[in-house]
Order: structure tokens, then sequence, then C-alpha cells
């Protein structure tokens, strides 16, 4: 049952909004024991939202769950994953959270995100403990929308909003059996908080059991807010109907080892050979290829902005409470980033800026060759709980050093940095039942081609039916 399900039930007086509220809280107060991936719950703001009437939007009456980063709300008060920003508050809601809340959405609480959102896990020290996979406990959901995956995946909502800055919605999508869609950067909202997240590369999104479920939402959010520096291309076909119809055959790259050559885990692997090859039984057009560009310099430069606007908030936080950035309270990566943005000077942020928008003409080019680049999510499946976590301080070598966070997570960065859409697809699982996703990405701004390419595998390959062997769930 996804969101548009709900929805219609809601419409049609075969269920309440007050129905599904209590139905998911009570989910709440049985699952999120196991996985803790729900907090901040505020069930008095659900219920008077709902008194009050809610809007007529695509999703009336549905329970929904916002990330506990971004998403600025005044009935929503923040950790952002961190003890530094525990209990924050706002006087203003975000243009983002607005949109959600117009498509009639009965937002009751948030979900946990690492400090800062700058890990592929999603162990932060303010939630007491990890959030763990509903496939497998031992294992994480991704991060750093990891809350919202495992409380999508565990049946707890039937889609959750997320963010995504180097595969913040596609790597918990992929640990946890889910749809993520990263749209191309600037066609969401910012405002009021900020211009833009980390160089232009960060950019909402939503985790969620059905492609068209995302792809009502984003219509929703779809547009810049007032004042935005800058725009996405206009989309020439609604993300809604684009997956009506399936698109023209398309030329597929498909890369089946990580974008500079290294083999990828067997089950891996496996997923991206058994996606093309249903790819190439409906028709599409398959040549195996890997992109060509500075991958390696991308990431250094990835690494050095999302240093800098760790160091941002923090030193943002520790002045207005007044404290010496010295001996705030956060995790080690966090003070690794601040140590580590302290050594860049602004001529080496800037420089680490047109790098990256070197790579991304880098990876315009490469759609001159094809419509659609294929590969894998993630280099293996789930990590286990506690391989990445934030106690360490060493944050360059977190990132991009040996057996670090890019060797996990390869693919996902790239495209934040080109600014190309891309979105993870749940095409595979392995023998024990892990969750393994793949990848797809296309040209900027194409947005709806690679939206239709997704509903089409949904289509021919479901995977809807997945969800009921969820351990969690069972």
């Amino acid at each position: 049952m996804d969101a548009t399900f709900l929805a219609e039930q809601v419409a049609t007086g075969m269920a309440s909004p007050t129905e599904l509220l209590e139905d998911a809280l009570a989910r709440v107060a049985k699952l999120n024991p196991e996985i803790n991936a729900v907090v901040l719950v505020q069930e008095y703001t659900a219920r008077k939202a709902i008194k009050a009437g809610l809007p007529n939007g695509p999703f009336k009456g549905v329970p929904f769950l916002i990330k506990d980063l971004g998403a600025e709300a005044i009935d929503f008060p923040t950790h952002s994953g961190s003890n530094l920003l525990r209990d924050t508050t706002y006087s203003f809601d975000s243009e983002i959270y607005r949109r959600i809340r117009r498509t009639g959405m009965v937002t009751f609480g948030r979900t946990t995100s690492p400090e800062g959102g700058i890990g592929p896990v999603t162990e932060s020290a303010v939630y007491d403990g990890p959030t763990r996979n509903p496939w497998d406990t031992s294992r994480t959901a991704g991060g750093s929308s990891g809350g919202s995956g495992a409380a999508v995946a565990a049946g707890i909502v039937p889609m959750a909003h997320g963010s995504d800055g180097g595969g913040s919605v596609r790597i918990p999508a992929s640990s946890c059996g889910l749809f993520g869609f990263k749209a191309t950067r600037a066609r969401f909202p910012d405002g009021p908080a900020s211009g833009e997240g980390w160089g232009g590369m960060a950019i909402d999104g939503f985790l969620s059991k059905s492609v068209r479920d995302n792809a009502r939402m984003m219509d929703a959010c779809t547009g810049p807010d007032k004042g935005a520096p800058y725009a996405s291309p206009p989309m020439q076909v609604s993300f809604s109907k684009a997956i009506t119809r399936p698109p023209h055959r398309l030329r597929v790259a498909v890369c089946d080892t990580t974008f500079t050559g290294a083999p990828i885990d067997p089950e891996c692997k496996k997923a991206v050979d058994k996606t093309a090859q249903i790819l190439e039984d409906i028709g599409h057009h398959i040549t195996l290829d890997c992109p060509k560009a500075d991958h390696d310099g991308m990431m250094r430069a990835w690494t050095k902005i999302v240093a800098c606007g760790t160091a941002s908030w923090i030193q943002k936080a520790a002045n207005s409470k007044g404290q010496d950035l010295a001996h705030v309270n956060i995790q080690g990566v966090a003070r690794g980033a601040v140590k580590y943005a302290q050594s860049i000077s602004g001529a080496d942020y800037l420089n680490a800026i047109n790098t990256i928008h070197a790579y991304g003409r880098e990876m315009e080019r490469v759609f001159d060759n094809c419509d659609i680049l294929l590969s894998a999510t993630l280099s293996e499946p789930p990590a286990k709980v506690g391989r990445f976590n934030h106690d360490r301080e060493d944050y360059e070598n977190y990132r991009i050093g040996p057996g670090g966070v890019f060797e996990y997570s390869p693919f996902c960065a790239t495209f934040n940095a080109s600014g190309q859409p891309a979105a993870t697809v749940p095409m595979h699982w392995t023998t024990n039942g892990l969750p393994v996703g793949v990848h797809f990405a296309s040209a900027f701004g194409e947005d709806a081609t690679l939206i239709a390419l997704c509903a089409e595998l949904e289509e021919v390959s479901p995977w809807a039916q997945k969800y009921q062997q969820c351990s969690l769930r069972a």
C-alpha cells in the first residue's frame, strides 16, 4: 500500500486521516525500539492539522515524516543529528515543508540523520544509538536519510522526506530496498534558510515504495522559491506525466565496476548485469562503458566543500550559544571536519568549487554517447552497523582513504557534483535477503526521461511484493 493508494482510501471514505495516523503511531511504538528511526514525534500537531482541515492535495490524509535535517518548520523542533543543535526551534517554515504540507500529508515527526548529514550511515549520538536496517538489524539503514529509509521499509509510513548531498537519499533507499530519486540541481527550493547547500550539491528528495509516489511528490515540490540564486531547466513534462508511458528506446551505458574500474561486490555486479539484461530484453540499446572523468579529483574537491559546510554550521551554532568551538558537543567526524576545514584557504575552497564545475562539464559530455548511465548504487550490500561510526576524527581518511566512504559509495556523489538527475531502483536482493539498489543517471535536466525508465522497470520487474519479506515486518 503506497501513499497514492492510501490517499485514494481517504478520498473514497474507506479510511480516515485519523485512522491512518493512529496506525502509523502504533507502528512507531511497535517497531521503532528495534530500528531507532523516528524521533521528535509531534502527535498533537498532527491531530490539530487534521482537525483544522487538510489541504486537498494528492496525498490528503496520508501520514508522513520529515528528515531531522533541514525542512525547517515552526511546528517541528529538530536536533539536526547533533547534540549541539538539540531541540532547535524555528520561527519560519521552509518552502519545501510548505509545499509538502500543501499535498495534504499529515506530518507527525522527524527521522534520524547523522550529525550534519556527512555519513553514509545514521549513527548519531543525539539519538542514543544507531538506526538499523529493517531487513537485517545488524546492518545500517544507510545515511544520511537513514531514518527515513528505515521508517518506510518497516512500513511505518509509505514515503518520507530526505535530502541528498552525496547520495543521502539514494544510499538509504538502496540499503532499504526503496526507490530514491535525486533530481537535477536546484529542481526544489532551498529557502529561506539558505540559497544552496554544499556549493549546490545538496538537494531535497523522497524515499518511497513506488515510483508514482515519488513522481507526485516531486511535482508538488518542483520549482525555485522566490529569490533563489538559480533554477534548474524547466521540465517539458511533469514527473507524473512522464511515468504514464515508457520512454523511447534508450542508449544505456553499463558500468559493472566502479567508475575508476575497481571491482564491486559480486552481488552488486549481479544486480547490474541482471538489470542490463532486462533492459535489453525490452528493447533498450546496451553497451559496456564507464564514464571518463576526473573522479578522484572530484571526490577530493567534494570532501573539502563538505568540510567547509560542516565547519560553517558548527561555528554558527557555537557562536549563537556563546561556546568555544574547541569544546562544543559534537562527534568525532564532525570535529575532524572542522579541523580539516581550518587548513583550507578561501582560494582552496574556490578552486574546489571550480573543480566540481569542471567535473560537471566532463560528466555532461558522457551523455553525448548515451542517454542513461547504469551502475550499482553501492559497491557492496548494506554495511554492518558500526563500520562507519562517527567516533573517529580523521575526516579526510574517513571519506576518501582506504576502506573509506568513497570506496563503499563510489557512484552517488558523482551526480551531486555534476548536478545531473540520478535514481536508485530496488532490482535485486542477496541470498541473505539484503536489498541491492541499481543506479541510473541521465543528462542535466533530463529528469522526465530518467523517471520514465524507472517506472518502466517497476512495471516489468515489480518489487512491491518484496516488502512482505522484510524481516522486521514479517
